[in-house]
């Protein structure tokens, strides 16, 4: 009797034990199942359109992959940077070269450009004249307050000839760097997020801007006084990721939809007046 109590007591352990191990299993399972669909999500912080519109373009393409594409839209040019560097993000749709590596500089931080997308047509806009020789002296002038920017926006005055810069600078030169201001321009240096409203201001008569920003007072690239004549890649708009995730799957994912030829025909025909695809 003994004997065949402690058998069937035995049996009865051994089921719940092997009932309670498949529970286990079937609970690890499940976390296995949600990590991999957690990894198939890129999230891309980006600041504006064209730039968002351009995430979400890719986001259509990458998804026939089985890759959902998380945008996060910011409000200004810090916080994109922030959250790559940070980890929050895994890449950035918002700028050019020169402004990840001043900002890499001032942070000590080590963000990649992994892909040049597009080039946006930028130049200088007038309220108050039509052409370079109406330009009078002392005429006020808003330029970009960030090295990179303002650095670019001194060569198309230089393409203009309407000043001259230091032997050897070419965009990358500051007011310091201008050895030769024969109209005798005033500086007015402005952040590029407010660059449209100085061109309101009514002692300002030149303006740089992109044409993301100066959309929001109804101009475009056309409206332009004058554009950068020589387009240089090293101010495309980059997708830009971190060192130690450059070369994962995810980068990889988001470079070749971002790459695709949907979002090439998206710029080419929604957005062909004012920028050119790099790619």
């Amino acid at each position: 009797m003994k004997k065949g109590l402690t058998a069937f007591l035995a049996l009865f352990l051994a089921v719940f034990l092997t009932a309670c191990g498949s529970g286990e299993a079937t609970n690890n399972t499940d976390d296995s199942v949600g990590d991999k669909a957690e990894d198939k999500v890129i999230t891309v912080a980006s600041q504006a359109p064209p730039m968002t519109d351009v995430v979400k373009v890719a986001a259509k393409v990458a998804e026939k992959d089985g890759w959902e594409i998380k945008l996060v839209q910011v409000n200004d040019n810090v916080a994109y940077n922030d959250m790559v560097s940070s980890g929050e993000a895994d890449a950035s749709f918002a700028q050019h070269k020169p402004f990840m590596e001043q900002y890499n500089e001032a942070n000590d931080t080590n963000l990649v450009a992994i892909q040049p997308i597009y080039d946006a047509k930028v130049g200088f806009y007038s309220k108050d004249y039509t052409a370079v020789d109406d330009i009078p002296n002392g005429t006020t002038v808003a330029i970009p307050n960030d090295p990179s920017n303002q650095g670019r926006a001194l060569a198309i005055l230089a393409e203009q000839n309407l000043i001259t810069l230091a032997d050897g600078v070419t965009d990358s030169g500051t007011i310091k760097d201008v050895v030769d201001n024969p109209k005798e321009f005033k500086w007015l240096e402005v952040d590029l997020l407010n660059l449209a409203e100085a061109y309101s201001e009514p002692d300002v008569s030149l303006v740089y801007n992109y044409p993301t920003y100066i959309a929001k007072i109804g101009l475009k690239p056309s409206d332009a006084l004058f554009l950068e004549q020589k387009v240089d890649q090293r101010f495309s708009i980059q997708l830009v990721a971190r060192e130690d995730n450059q070369d994962s799957d995810k980068i990889k994912a988001l470079k070749e939809a971002m790459t695709s030829d949907d979002v090439k025909s998206f710029l080419e025909d929604e957005h062909g007046d004012t920028l050119i695809p790099s790619f």
